[in-house]
């Protein structure tokens, strides 16, 4: 069995991880409105999906 033969220190174990960092996320501009959303799901600002009106928001109408 493969056992370390020095204890990693905690430099070398965080440079490691380095590239493990979450990025920014993709967004995606809605059809209807022009907001920014996360693609995939419905507009929170107009309650729509893909050019359709899918949810009602309050304060849209």
């Amino acid at each position: 069995m493969a056992v370390p033969k020095k204890k990693t220190s905690s430099s070398r174990r965080d440079r490691r991880r380095a590239h493990r960092a979450l990025g920014q996320p993709k967004l995606a501009t809605c059809q209807t409105c022009g907001a920014p959303h996360l693609p995939h799901r419905v507009c929170e600002n107009c309650g729509s999906y893909r050019g359709r009106r899918v949810v009602t928001v309050e304060g849209t109408e």
